[in-house]
């Protein structure tokens, strides 16, 4: 079976899963393609809210022309504290089809943005890969990141081994009690470990670039909630322990409360430069070689999804 028939044939699996839904650890197993709805209240159509060339994303994805960002409504996490919440706490979008997303990405390569980015694309899976093989018949050449929390299915992730370049998942939480409270998500840990195992399977623990552009590779997402440093200190064991101290984590900086924790006693308020600065001294003691770090300041970072250009921070 040639190359593009052994994709065909996995996306026509995952297709299938549909039927009885387990894309991700939740597996809430409703037959998505007669509109039942679980955790992620998604049917079977995909449901875009923007795409966009972002330039906010770590730059071996941004670069000079930006990232091109599809921002894929709804997730399967939805974390009290989303910054994202406008589009991920419910099925909020355009409803489009296969070709119409594949021409998304065409339209982005042609703005010269470096990737195809897309964001929280684990309940979506099948669809979206489905419209990615479409682009790469139709010329797309870019490389293609999965953007997610993080709350993955290895056997799942396994599917996509040969169709993703580049993989960039979040890891939330080291404190399986953190994920209950925060996405009720008490497997959290484990989920994650095992599923980026199977992405450095695919890809490796290294990030290749080209003129300082990501080709192929792995980045993880750790963002320092405030109040939280034993959280960050264990998926940094974690990581250590399971996948490997080369590979690059961005330690994230930039959280800011959203309306529903604005009076958290620990969640309505920025984190501090000693909260952030502990979280980066903890990874240099225990041996990570690649790290992306962040300023803390005090500026507003959570997009507006309602206006045309989301990032635009002077709204």
């Amino acid at each position: 079976m040639s190359i593009e028939g052994q994709f065909k044939h996995k996306i026509g699996q995952l297709k299938g899963l549909l039927k009885s839904c387990v894309l991700c650890p939740r597996r809430c197993q409703v037959d998505r393609t007669k509109g039942e709805r679980g955790f992620c209240c998604l049917s079977d159509r995909i449901m875009v809210d923007c795409a966009t060339a972002h330039h906010g994303e770590e730059p071996p994805f941004s670069g000079i022309y930006g990232a091109g960002t599809i921002f894929f409504s709804s997730c399967n996490l939805r974390c009290v504290y989303c910054q994202n919440y406008q589009i991920s706490h419910g099925p909020t979008g355009e409803y489009i089809s296969e070709r119409a997303l594949a021409q998304m990405m065409l339209n982005l390569q042609n703005q010269r943005c470096h990737n195809i980015d897309l964001v929280t694309p684990t309940p979506q899976m099948p669809q979206i890969m489905e419209a990615l093989c479409e682009a790469r018949q139709e010329g797309l050449k870019v490389p293609a990141i999965y953007n997610c929390g993080g709350y993955e299915s290895p056997e799942i992730i396994r599917y996509l081994d040969g169709m993703i370049e580049i993989y960039l998942p979040d890891f939330k939480y080291g404190i399986s009690e953190e994920g209950f409270e925060l996405s009720d998500a008490k497997d959290y840990p484990q989920f994650a470990v095992a599923s980026i195992v199977e992405m450095v399977r695919q890809v490796g623990d290294g990030l290749e670039t080209n003129n300082g552009i990501a080709v192929k590779g792995i980045i993880i997402r750790h963002l320092v909630l405030p109040g939280r440093l034993s959280n960050s200190i264990e998926v940094l064991k974690l990581i250590k322990k399971h996948i490997s101290t080369s590979i690059t984590i961005a330690i994230m900086s930039q959280y800011t409360p959203i309306p529903a924790v604005a009076h958290h006693p620990e969640l309505g308020r920025r984190l501090t430069r000693q909260e952030y600065n502990t979280v980066v001294e903890e990874a240099l003691e225990m041996g990570f070689e690649n790290l992306i770090i962040q300023r803390v300041d005090e500026k507003t970072l959570i997009p507006n999804f309602r206006q045309e250009a989301p990032f635009d921070w002077r709204g």
